[in-house]
């Protein structure tokens, strides 16, 4: 239970009654921001490490694969890593998925993120 607490990240709801307390996980807003990213015209998929990619081939989806979350002073950060489809302006693209998952993040979280960091991984070559 306290590895669990450790993973997860806390704030209260601020309304004209406190009801109580919101937990929300890093790995939901891990999703929330690999989800917004790969909504964006141009970015193929996300990146992952070797086990991320097997458990892709073996048809299970990790929705959260290439993306850090860091929390620090009531701020998140967000780290992603993207593979592009060939053709499309990285500076465009990439532009376009940090206001994306910037929004996502605080329209469904109610958090404030203060960066969305993007590390370009691969561009696919393949015409889908």
């Amino acid at each position: 239970m306290a590895k669990e607490q450790e993973n997860t990240m806390n704030y209260s709801i601020h309304d004209d009654r406190v009801i109580g307390e919101v937990q929300i996980a890093d790995e939901v807003v891990a999703i929330i921001a690999g989800l917004a990213a790969t909504e964006v015209k141009g970015v193929a998929s996300m990146y992952g490490n070797i086990t991320n990619e097997l458990v892709a081939k073996l048809g299970m989806k990790n929705l959260s694969r290439g993306v850090k979350i860091e929390v620090a002073d009531g701020k998140v950060g967000v780290e992603l890593a993207i593979n592009m489809e060939y053709g499309y302006s990285i500076p465009e693209v990439t532009g376009t998925v940090q206001d994306k998952v910037k929004s996502a993040i605080e329209t469904m979280t109610g958090l404030e993120v203060a960066e969305v960091n993007i590390r370009v991984a691969g561009v696919n070559l393949e015409d889908e």
